[in-house]
């Protein structure tokens, strides 16, 4: 083993039932080094790395920290060895403070703040940090949340950490200052593995890069010494384009008018404060915010899901006569010719019945009473047939359970079914979270084709960088309102991110 070798992992195997999430895999993670763990979707990274941090136990193989083999049976056993995981789903009691979240779960008797301050204090000194420790997490943004998981992790002395999709909700600002801070715990002689799917960020921030395919280990390649397109061929096994075309419509028209939409939930809080904007039929007009922005409950609202204060919808037919759409339910607003479609953020819950079949899935969107009470199938059952092949969903057959489906499989199901509908406006919320970057490009070039087909598609969407690619406008939120609508041809990601971080007074 290298002199400089943190960990090394080898021959690992798990079994989850028939499926073998990682077969004989060897990875090594050097101190004083950033190694980025790249794969599509269900090629096994987040099991393998759950197997370092104590989650889970492998099979086969064996572990190694400094030369010597160890046996990770939890993640208390794990933080004993010095490693530590920081999962994309922050794991923090909203109603403690940032110092009791970091001593959360340790053998103190009694819990010393001032000690425990003092200790935070040097490890923000040490790296970069900002804490408030007294601060409660309620009261935190995404941000300050992972700072705190971060900083916890540090605290119970890791010397190995992981990072499962650290960047997913973070502003171009926020990304830099976290990378500002791995740089300098790798300057410090830790060890960092950071498993994502931006490959720009790959290439900024990595020394070295392990991809993975099917749950087997491809290799491993110095940052410097590859390329986007290198590491995408890695992870497919085949040629991949990376382009995102954005051709331009002749002649866009107005088709949805939103005007001073205000929404509020039940506890009273203001989820969207007079929204305004129009989508126009071929543009993809892109939807840019941090988490909680009232992303999700502009389209609810739209459609009908959600219940509006103030405010209207407008949805202009082709007659040029406008329909209002507040007040009415995502049936009513069907039965009055509305072409509208919707990826909503809640693919089990809201999107697809997870009992049912692709064909039952199918059905509910459009199906036809056939005599009495029969049911009309066919046209269901060959749509279903359609989007399993060429969105290549992963299932054992088309009346196969969609609960039973990896997370990207189902949201391909979704995302085909709602194309095949032939809206007039096309809604997705975040249509590509949980798909590998495969099948990603194919939902791009999908709403692309729909765009050129004349629909006003509105994209919410958490990478800035496909968001300046794919879309014509970008419609910024924070907070709830309006903070900007820029031209995505000539924005910048920059100029964004301080306006989803930034505005704070109403705009108009």
């Amino acid at each position: 083993m290298e002199q400089n070798c943190a960990i090394e992992m080898r021959g690992i195997t798990k079994r989850f039932g028939q499926v073998v999430a990682n077969d004989s895999i060897n990875l090594k993670i050097n101190r004083g080094e950033i190694l980025a763990l790249l794969g599509e979707n269900g090629s096994g990274k987040t099991t393998l790395m759950n197997m370092l941090s104590g989650i889970y136990q492998p099979d086969e193989g064996e572990i190694y920290k400094d030369g010597k083999e160890i046996y990770i049976r939890s993640p208390r056993e794990a933080y004993s060895y010095g490693i530590g995981m920081i999962h994309q789903h922050y794991k923090l009691i909203e109603v403690f403070t940032a110092a009791e979240n970091i001593v959360l779960g340790l053998n103190e008797e009694k819990l010393n703040l001032k000690e425990t301050n003092r200790k935070v204090q040097e490890i923000c000194n040490r790296y970069g940090f900002v804490v408030d420790t007294d601060k409660k997490v309620y009261d935190m943004s995404v941000s300050q949340k992972q700072t705190i998981e971060i900083v916890k992790v540090l605290y119970r002395g890791a010397e190995v950490l992981i990072l499962d999709e650290p960047t997913a909700v973070l502003t171009p600002q926020e990304t830099q200052k976290l990378f500002n801070v791995l740089r300098n715990m790798k300057e410090d002689g830790k060890a960092i593995i950071i498993i994502t799917h931006k490959l720009h960020e790959v290439m900024e921030v990595s020394d070295k890069v392990a991809v993975l395919r099917k749950g087997q280990y491809v290799g491993t390649v110095n940052t410097s010494e590859t390329s986007p397109q290198a590491l995408t061929d890695m992870m497919v096994g085949h040629a991949v384009s990376l382009n995102i075309n954005r051709p331009k419509y002749e002649n866009p028209q107005d088709k949805l008018i939103v005007r001073d939409l205000t929404v509020i939930d039940e506890e009273g809080i203001k989820k969207l404060d007079g929204v305004s904007f129009t989508a126009k039929t071929g543009e993809i007009l892109g939807v840019a915010g941090i988490s909680g922005s009232g992303q999700k409950e502009l389209l609810e609202a739209i459609v009908g899901l959600y219940p509006v204060k103030e405010g209207s919808v407008g949805f202009v037919k082709a007659d040029g006569q406008i329909t209002e759409l507040v007040g009415k339910s995502p049936k009513k607003i069907r039965e009055e010719g509305v072409g509208m479609a919707f990826v909503p953020e809640d693919r089990l819950g809201m999107g697809l019945v997870g009992s049912m079949g692709m064909t039952g899935n199918m059905l509910l969107r459009s199906w036809r009473k056939g005599k009495g009470a029969l049911v009309q199938r066919k046209e269901p059952e060959a749509l279903a047939t359609r989007i399993w092949k060429e969105l290549d969903v992963v299932t054992p057959g088309i009346n196969y359970a969609v609960r039973r489906l990896s997370g990207g499989n189902v949201q391909k199901v979704l995302v085909g079914r709602e194309i095949a509908s032939e809206p007039a406006v096309l809604m997705t919320a975040y249509a590509v979270r949980g798909l590998d970057i495969n099948t990603s490009y194919t939902i791009y070039n999908l709403l692309t084709e729909q765009k050129m087909k004349g629909v006003a598609v509105v994209y919410v969407g958490e990478d800035l960088d496909v968001l300046l690619e794919l879309s014509d406008r970008i419609l910024v939120l924070c907070g709830g309102q309006v903070a900007g609508l820029v031209d995505a041809r000539v924005a910048t990601k920059e100029e964004i991110g301080l306006m989803m971080t930034q505005f704070n007074t109403r705009g108009k």
